[in-house]
């Protein structure tokens, strides 16, 4: 741990931790994963049972979080590589080999997976349509791609324009609402869609590059105000869904396809996230705070591309011991809550052992990097956590 730096943000690191960790305990122990008629899982959150529940996820749904991450991270990438003339288009390859190769393993086992069951004698259907919330999660790896690639321009703008930007997608994310929501236009509804995260993306731009967790205790508040104020105006006066995960019973969703409450989410959870900057700063100083985010931070990828495979193993390791998944989240469906936090644990930690070194592997700079790094380099061995943003 002493060869963190002292002008790293620990608080960025430890949101990336609690993003981790907010989507794999969520999707373990929150859905209500249950076998429908024709035999495939659905698995719906249980938020609709819990009174008051949709309050919860103005701070759970943390998927605008992993964009302000993102956006400070490549950021702070982009600098480093600009200062040491490295180009865009090599930039841009080494960001997306540290995405791409994990994510190339997962799918070649998984594929390896189907066309062996293809073979075997008997029916067969494919993972998407027995099981199609296993991949929904992935969708984040698509969307972040792309951000990936196009941060040479992304990152240019906000140098150029700075706050201009942020004004200038929201106007056209308020366009996109309007065309989607009052002129029934589909195809808005997903340009809208990725305008709200490239517009989080941004923000993590904004986020390191105004130091918004060193400001003022006004201007601090103010950001977070200001988002909370959006997202009252449009779930109270506009009448999206309070929720800010799809729930059952609401005939419209805040995630699919992403809409403006989103983005006003991710301006409030950036507030938050600049309140307890001073507080939680000098906590992760502390060894004990800081040791699980390094070890979270260094696995990652891996945590996310496999905990739903973790998942599934204790899903068929329950049924074939008899038991029966409730489609309802009854007393007794509360009761299991700690069963299925400790067994998909358990077969995670497994399935980390091998596949980590991918990870792993991907982050380390490439023999053409590690010379282009210059003395600087040579007199340090590569640290994956320290060099990860």
């Amino acid at each position: 741990m002493a060869a963190t730096p002292a002008s790293r943000d620990r608080v960025v690191d430890a949101a990336r931790a609690l993003c981790i960790l907010v989507v794999t305990l969520w999707h373990w122990t929150l859905s209500v994963t249950h076998r429908t008629a024709d035999g495939s899982l659905s698995m719906p959150n249980s938020i609709h049972a819990v009174p008051g529940g949709w309050l919860a996820t103005w701070v759970l749904q943390i998927m605008p979080v992993f964009f302000l991450v993102g956006g400070y991270a490549n950021l702070v990438g982009w600098q480093r590589a600009q200062a040491r003339g490295t180009s865009a288009g090599r930039f841009v390859r080494d960001r997306l080999r540290r995405l791409l190769w994990p994510t190339a393993a997962w799918a070649l086992i998984w594929l390896a997976g189907e066309l062996i069951a293809g073979v075997l004698p008997g029916p067969h259907r494919w993972m998407w349509q027995w099981f199609p919330g296993y991949l929904t999660p992935l969708w984040f790896l698509a969307v972040y791609g792309l951000l990936v690639a196009a941060v040479p321009i992304t990152a240019s703008l906000n140098a150029r324009y700075g706050a201009r930007v942020l004004a200038a997608l929201v106007l056209l994310i308020a366009l996109g609402s309007v065309a989607h929501r009052g002129a029934g236009l589909a195809w808005a509804g997903w340009v809208t869609a990725a305008l709200v995260w490239l517009f989080c993306h941004q923000l993590g731009y904004a986020w390191r590059t105004w130091d918004l967790g060193r400001r003022s205790l006004s201007q601090r508040l103010a950001v977070a105000g200001a988002g909370l104020a959006a997202l009252v105006g449009l779930t109270v006066g506009a009448g999206y869904p309070a929720s800010m995960v799809s729930t059952i019973g609401d005939a419209e969703s805040n995630i699919f396809p992403t809409n403006a409450t989103i983005a006003a989410l991710a301006v409030f959870q950036l507030g938050l996230l600049a309140l307890v900057t001073p507080a939680a700063d000098r906590l992760l100083r502390r060894s004990a705070a800081w040791k699980p985010v390094v070890a979270l931070n260094v696995v990652a990828l891996t945590i996310f591309l496999w905990h739903m495979t973790a998942y599934l193993v204790v899903l068929w390791a329950y049924e074939g011991l008899g038991g029966t998944l409730q489609a309802e989240p009854t007393v007794g469906w509360w009761a299991q809550r700690w069963l299925w936090l400790l067994a998909p644990s358990a077969v995670l930690a497994v399935l980390a052992v091998p596949f980590a070194r991918v990870e792993l592997a991907a982050r380390r700079p490439r023999r053409g990097q590690v010379a282009e790094l210059g003395t600087r380099q040579k007199t340090r061995p590569c640290h994956p956590h320290r060099d990860g943003l």
